[in-house]
């Protein structure tokens, strides 16, 4: 391992929640694509199967910045444990009523507690940020590997979780993903050394995270970010099965994970200096014009070549928000200014969906990766129009900045190097 990413395990209990959070994410990247995967098999039903897997996103967007406000108000361990038992207890109930055939509006009954699922990737980011508070070298290298982790979750989680289900039994992609849900929460909520310090209510100012204009500008442009991975989802399914090789979809999109995946390791090697928000409109713009070529693909050889090269953008642009949250956010609300953005890219990832599978039924899987290029351009807008936004950072009346230099009178005196 290069010497930045050693250094940051150097920190005590540092690999130890690092492993847990990964059992932990895993299942965000295997239980909505298990649920379609299962409804499938058991009854033949696609719409039904979209449909409860969009059921479940929404309701993860909706409830998991409030279980991450707890979270910052009371600590990991007293919220996650409870929420997480919940969402397993859900899951439960959506795999016997699909196994037994029960009516339809109970699978949606349970698919939207399933949504109760924590975002383990936020709350180990937060660890992270609890521990190289002042440190912005190694918090973005931290950050870095976090988001390798996140892709190397998305390169198996899907393969697994539809592997499981087709070979195995219908039921076993979200079962396993339960079972990851369970072990990853409980043993990083084990490890109260790293846990970050909850902040009491008389702490806490008035209104969510989300109150900050730049948070704002970040969740919105995340939204059209989210859309471009619904969308290319979809639509890669659609046009591997129009070439013949349906199942080389998931290699396929496992290419663009792996883009990203070595993007990101790169990035967190790299002390870069200026201005993040310079370079989150960047790797926005990056992301945008990378779709283009989607559409000049005429096979899939082509087509896992040019979303390689799109996934390069992800990660960098990814840390980078992670770094900007930092700036733009209380300490007191971290961790569901975190989450806020997942619940953007949750958002955008099943309108995206929705929007390609429309685009794919009324004029073929060519014309999908029309979606992807609009969500970029999208995308790229809201970046540019809401840039000044992110170029100053909040105060943080009476605490520190990101980079550890000290707030007075409600002015930081630099700006964070990411």
């Amino acid at each position: 391992m290069p010497s930045p990413y050693r250094a940051i395990f150097a920190a005590p209990g540092t690999k130890a929640f690092s492993v847990a959070g990964f059992f932990g994410r895993i299942p965000i990247s295997m239980m909505g694509i298990g649920i379609v995967t299962m409804i499938s098999e058991l009854t033949g039903r696609y719409g039904l199967a979209g449909a409860l897997s969009a059921t479940l996103a929404m309701a993860a967007a909706v409830m998991g910045p409030q279980i991450s406000r707890y979270v910052d108000r009371y600590g990991q361990s007293r919220v996650l444990r409870p929420a997480t038992l919940v969402a397993v207890a859900a899951v439960a109930g959506l795999l016997i009523c699909a196994q037994q055939g029960a009516p339809d509006w109970t699978l949606f009954v349970f698919a939207a507690g399933a949504g109760c699922v924590p975002s383990v990737g936020s709350m180990v980011r937060a660890r992270w940020a609890e521990i190289y508070r002042g440190s912005p070298r190694e918090l973005h290298t931290a950050y870095s590997w976090e988001s390798i982790a996140d892709e190397v979750c998305f390169i198996f989680g899907p393969i697994i979780s539809i592997g499981l289900s087709t070979a195995w039994f219908p039921e076993a992609g979200p079962l396993l993903a339960a079972v990851f849900l369970t072990i990853g929460v409980f043993w990083l909520t084990a490890q109260r050394a790293t846990e970050p310090v909850p902040h009491p209510r008389h702490e806490h100012t008035r209104g969510s995270a989300l109150s900050s204009p730049g948070l704002q500008v970040l969740v919105a442009t995340f939204v059209a970010v989210g859309a471009i991975f619904g969308a290319i989802d979809v639509v890669t399914v659609a046009f591997a099965e129009e070439q013949g090789h349906k199942a080389a979809a998931s290699l396929v999109l496992a290419v663009y994970a792996l883009g990203s995946c070595l993007a990101g390791a790169v990035f967190g090697l790299l002390h870069l200096k200026g201005r993040a928000s310079t370079r989150w409109l960047v790797g926005v713009c990056a992301m945008a014009v990378s779709m283009i070529p989607l559409l000049l693909a005429g096979n899939l050889p082509l087509l896992a070549v040019a979303l390689f090269v799109a996934g390069l953008s992800i990660a960098p642009t990814m840390v980078t928000t992670m770094a900007l949250i930092e700036q733009h956010v209380p300490r007191t609300k971290l961790t569901e200014g975190m989450t806020w953005t997942g619940t953007g890219l949750a958002v955008g990832v099943a309108l995206g969906s929705s929007a390609a599978g429309w685009v794919v039924d009324a004029a073929g899987a060519d014309a999908g990766y029309a979606v992807p290029v609009a969500a970029g351009a999208l995308a790229a807008v809201v970046a540019f129009l809401g840039f000044r936004r992110l170029r100053t950072p909040a105060p943080t009346r009476g605490g520190h900045g990101t980079d550890g230099r000290h707030i007075q009178d409600g002015v930081q005196d630099s700006e964070h190097v990411a």
